[in-house]
């Protein structure tokens, strides 16, 4: 099956097309949700998901429980802590056309066996669903929708909205809030036009940067970047009035000073919401906020109960996508970029249009193969489609339009950089690469990458800036850059004194980063920040990490024996061991963890075991609970597998780690017992799960 729809008759072909979704999917939901770097349109995912969705609907021996298919959102990240959801915050299913969004409307009178019905229909916003838990009117808690039972905590973040109350008067013991966080478009437009004005590097979008902006570590600089609020639901209500409708409960949200959108409306028919949306799509361009569809919902709330849920989604609700926009344009040309390990990527270069509410002069093309499946050639016509305000790409020709003598574009043999290196395609694979480690593309890209929020997160350094540098001769990998001086930078275009005092400062302060970062850093194939952080916890330091054995650190969970190889290739290299050891000399800590310094005096009662621990432990952070079992020996990976010693339990603690841990019989330990368990390293006898 492929995304029109189609599906081969060959089994082994169904079972390795799943297989590509759900691995496709999942890579997708993490840049998406976890590093706010999309790479294709939603238009694309969702046609993703509904064909993996068929294929498992169709064969059910094809299903897997953790398929992307059912998941909801992404997985939550560590820079964060985890907050449980009291009511899940449910994804919703999609209506790519009219025709599906009026089968779900006569779906769900079926269900209701001709009961009257009333629709509301809602700007579906594209920005950060948030959860806002009030008690006794005080906001205690602000958290993103995550997987959707767990979210990250961004409490600190988000108070500095100004459409957000702190306080509430006359409330429910309890009262949530739902909505969507965005950047306004004006906001954006002017956050750009300075950026521009000191030379920095302009937003993406509006809705990354919205997620990019509660994600920052200083609230001080969310609260710079404006963000607003749109209030949609009510989540969890205690001690407070019943509603019996959607509307009055938007009503109650209203009147505690929340912003409702103005453009929420009810419907009595489904014609009525589809003249709605076909409305909304018309003057999507005409409000200062990005939106990508229509939210319809069954107001009567009783109904909504009748009609259910499945496990991902609510039956009584239904998100109408708009269509992607698509425009025609020339391909003028079509090049290769090449990024820090060595990965080629071809793009188009094309005459300017304006599509999905941007000018658009270039375009992926993903894949030497992609390209040679959509046949597209340099001076075709062909169709651009920018959708969810992504990564723009090109679809195909229009071959009516295509000029005579025209030839198939060829993958180049070599790369563009001064060394010519060479292209290869590894067997199995299909991403194509330049072999040549010191190519000047893979350097700037391994520069750019160690400066980034979710490695060295080195403020100022930015792409821009570090052709800058490499280009003057001042740096030629990331070891250089600790060298820099004031008078270096300030002599570049663009840098006044005071901004390049703010760069080296920033360099100097990325010495002390935790270890994790490092690795991270690294820019090693396959080693992302997840495994980074449990080889950090399990050995202690960056060197220890790269002196261990691949079985050594394949032994670690959440990394296994591709990751532990990649890692011994890496500082196999003497260029990679070179490096290391500058780093070291330029004061970059190797030993840094996110929790307090491990004392090694203390007792090995853990010694080999991997203790997983979720919630708050009385007294202790995450990080310092997890230090202390590195501390005594052990392990603190991040997920509950076979390996797993323990589950330590706190409040707030992850339905999906005990739900895990009881599947495999792994005992719990309470955390007001955590202290005793690290003393002795044994369960304690009052422990749940297996073995006790």
């Amino acid at each position: 099956m492929d995304l029109n729809g189609s599906t081969p008759d060959d089994g082994a072909d169904l079972a390795e097309r799943a297989a590509w979704l759900r691995a496709e999917l999942s890579r997708h939901n993490r840049l998406y949700h976890e590093l706010d770097a999309p790479e294709i349109p939603d238009a694309e995912f969702d046609l993703m998901v509904n064909e993996l969705r068929r294929i498992e609907a169709a064969h059910p021996e094809l299903a897997v429980a953790d398929s992307p298919g059912a998941s909801i959102g992404g997985a939550v990240s560590a820079t964060f802590a985890p907050v449980t959801h009291a009511v899940p915050m449910m994804s919703l299913d999609n209506a790519m056309d009219i025709e599906e969004l009026r089968a779900w409307g006569e779906r769900v009178e079926r269900a209701l066996e001709g009961e009257s019905i009333t629709f509301v229909c809602e700007p579906k916003i594209d920005g950060l669903a948030m959860s806002l838990r009030y008690v006794d009117g005080e906001l205690v808690s602000a958290a993103t929708r995550g997987d959707g039972r767990v979210g990250e905590d961004v409490t600190a973040n988000v108070r500095t909205i100004a459409d957000i109350p702190e306080q509430l008067s006359d409330a429910p013991r309890i009262f949530e809030v739902r909505g969507e966080v965005y950047m306004p478009k004006s906001v954006f437009e002017a956050l750009n036009e300075a950026a521009e004005s000191a030379g920095e590097r302009a937003l993406v979008n509006p809705r990354n940067a919205a997620a990019g902006s509660l994600r920052q570590k200083d609230p001080a600089m969310t609260a710079r970047r404006r963000l607003a609020f749109w209030a949609y639901q009510t989540g969890e209500v205690v001690g407070g009035p019943t509603f019996t409708s959607h509307r009055s409960s938007l009503d109650r949200v209203a009147g505690h000073g929340f912003p409702v959108n103005p453009r929420i409306v009810t419907c009595a028919t489904i014609d009525d919401v589809i003249e709605v949306c076909q409305e909304a799509i018309a003057h999507r361009h005409d409000l200062d906020y990005d939106i990508d569809g229509v939210v319809i919902k069954i107001d009567d709330l009783d109904q909504r109960s009748r009609m259910g849920a499945t496990s991902r989604a609510p039956r009584w609700a239904i998100a109408f996508k708009f269509p992607p926009e698509e425009r025609t344009t020339t391909l003028l040309d079509i090049q290769v970029s090449v990024g820090r390990t060595g990965r080629a990527t071809p793009y188009a270069v094309l005459e300017p249009v304006f599509v999905g509410g941007s000018t658009v002069a270039m375009a992926t093309l993903h894949n030497r193969d992609q390209v040679r499946v959509k046949d597209v050639r340099p001076g075709d016509t062909v169709i651009v489609r920018k959708a969810g305000d992504v990564i723009p790409e090109v679809v195909g020709p229009v071959l009516s339009e295509r000029p005579a003598g025209s030839t198939p574009w060829e993958f180049p043999q070599h790369c563009a950089c001064p060394l010519a290196s060479e292209f290869v395609r590894p067997e199995g694979e299909a991403d194509t690469r330049c072999v040549e480690p010191a190519c000047p593309f893979q350097r700037d890209q391994r520069i750019i990458y160690w400066a980034t929020r979710g490695a060295m997160d080195i403020e100022g350094l930015g792409e821009r800036t570090v052709m800058q540098l490499t280009d003057a001769g001042l740096v030629a990998d990331v070891a250089d850059i600790y060298r820099l001086e004031i008078a270096e930078v300030e002599a570049l275009e663009g840098f006044a004194r005071m901004s390049a005092e703010k760069l080296v400062a920033a360099i100097d302060d990325a010495r002390s980063r935790p270890a994790w970062r490092v690795l991270t850093g690294f820019g090693i194939r396959h080693l992302g920040p997840a495994a980074s952080q449990s080889l950090a916890r399990a050995f202690g330091s960056v060197r220890a990490v790269l002196e261990a054995t691949d079985e050594q650190r394949a032994a670690v969970d959440g990394v296994g024996e591709v990751i532990a190889s990649s890692i011994g290739q890496w500082f196999a290299q003497p260029t990679n061991r070179d490096l290391v050891d500058r780093l070291e000399r330029a004061g970059v800590a190797f030993d840094v963890m996110d929790g307090p310094a491990i004392d090694s005096s203390l007792p090995a009662t853990l010694d080999g075991r991997a203790v997983v621990i979720t919630g708050t432990v009385p007294g202790l952070t995450r990080d310092e609970a997890a230090a202390a079992v590195v501390a005594r020996g052990g392990t603190a990976p991040g997920s509950v597998s076979k390996k797993t010693f323990a589950l330590v339990v706190g409040d707030g603690a992850g339905a999906s780690k005990l739900t895990k841990a009881e599947q495999l019989g792994v005992p719990i330990v309470a955390a007001d017992r955590f202290s005793e368990f690290l003393e002795s390293g044994e369960v304690p006898n009052n422990a749940s799960g297996a073995g006790v």
